[in-house]
């Protein structure tokens, strides 16, 4: 028999400036290398309770049920899709890209009769068209719609929409993958009953976990279900128990990956949740202030400070700009998704990405990249822009 054999493991350094992962600091890798313990260890039994106070904080809220699921951030929207939904519940789901069209189809395979609305990709929702769609289904049960919008860069308000929905006796659900520590997030103030997110964007963290957080109310349909959640292994009723002072088994917890969320958490609650939003906008802006000089438009018309999303200008190759990006600079950055396929960049700030040298670096490759593939526009226009913006904004 053959014997096969593997070369040894060696992953490049990126700067990581696209749609997710964002570059995780040494401290977190670090924490993922202490030693392996056991899941009912008391020593792990107290970092998930630190963790869990940790999140609270970052969360803005003291729900009880606030918990770090297994999995990439999308096993957080079908936790909480999943939990809260029963065979016949009507939900409405706001679709205005890939994530929203997510959230539909994870909604329509737990049984729900599912009513979408629909704003253009890059677009964000009105208070009114919501409100149109709660007169038109009374027995509404969930409300769902992604504060972040990662395929466009659209950054969703909520504080009218939480309104209507909790008026309307619904449930708001909100998917905060892209936004949870990065930019405004108030679980209770906005009255949101169901929060998800992951831990790989404004977190700084490797993927692999799913923070989420329900309100006593949210819980109290969960513990009060007719059937079962349709996933066992997402069913938060028996994951409460795990994370409660029963500590009853239902998984064996993923122990590093927690220790790097721990540490992850951690570095967040330190820099302070203002002082980290001030800094994702602060970059934004100087990045913005760039790629206008470059003559590039924005796509949506509320743009997330975190994740940058512009069009791809006339006559220039979107592939090959990307490629020579991660091969002669060692930047990533996201291709377009959707009607946006071959049109769009997405640039992402995000954590320990959002940082000002990333912002000058990224500028002055696409300057010279798009240069040398006959894009008109003016030498070191993109990098003076910004720096001037840097500036006036620390005035």
């Amino acid at each position: 028999m053959t014997t096969l054999t593997a070369p040894p493991l060696d992953p490049p350094q990126r700067v990581l400036l696209g749609p997710g992962p964002s570059d995780v600091p040494a401290r977190v890798l670090q924490a993922m290398a202490a030693p392996t313990i056991g899941h009912l260890d008391p020593e792990y039994l107290r970092v998930m309770d630190n963790m869990r106070g940790l999140l609270r904080q970052v969360f803005r809220t003291k729900n009880e049920l606030t918990v770090a699921m297994p999995g990439t951030g999308s096993s957080g929207m079908e936790t909480s899709v999943a939990n809260l939904i029963e065979p016949g519940d009507e939900m409405i789901v706001c679709v205005n890209g890939v994530f929203g069209t997510r959230m539909t189809d994870v909604a329509g395979r737990c049984g729900a009769a599912v009513h979408v609305i629909e704003a253009p990709w890059g677009e964000t929702f009105e208070p009114d068209v919501l409100a149109k769609a709660l007169a038109e289904h009374p027995k509404t049960k969930v409300v769902g719609i992604v504060h972040a919008e990662t395929s466009t860069g659209a950054h969703q308000p909520l504080v009218e929409i939480s309104k209507l929905v909790d008026d309307a006796g619904a449930l708001l659900l909100v998917d905060a993958v892209t936004s949870l520590g990065g930019v405004e997030l108030e679980v209770v103030g906005w009255k949101i009953v169901a929060c998800c997110s992951g831990t790989q964007m404004c977190l700084s963290c490797p993927p692999g976990l799913a923070p989420v957080t329900f309100s006593p109310a949210a819980f109290v349909v969960v513990r009060d279900r007719k059937t079962k959640v349709q996933s066992w292994y997402l069913d938060l009723s028996m994951i409460a128990q795990y994370w409660g002072e029963s500590r009853v088994y239902h998984h064996t917890a993923p122990i590093n990956m927690s220790y790097a969320l721990y540490e992850a958490l951690r570095i967040v609650v330190e820099e302070g949740l203002e002082t980290r939003q001030a800094r994702h906008l602060e970059n934004h802006r100087a990045l913005r202030a760039g790629l206008e000089a470059l003559g590039l438009s924005y796509i949506p018309s509320r743009s997330l400070p975190n994740l940058n999303a512009v069009h791809v200008p006339d006559g220039v190759d979107d592939a090959i700009v990307r490629k020579r990006l991660l091969q002669e600079h060692g930047i990533e950055i996201g291709a377009g998704l959707g009607p946006f396929k071959g049109k769009a960049w997405r640039i992402g700030l995000m954590g320990a990405s959002s940082t000002r040298r990333n912002v000058t670096a990224v500028l002055a490759a696409l300057e010279t990249i798009m240069g040398d593939l006959g894009a008109p526009l003016d030498r070191g226009a993109a990098q003076a822009t910004a720096a001037r913006a840097n500036a006036t904004e620390a005035q």
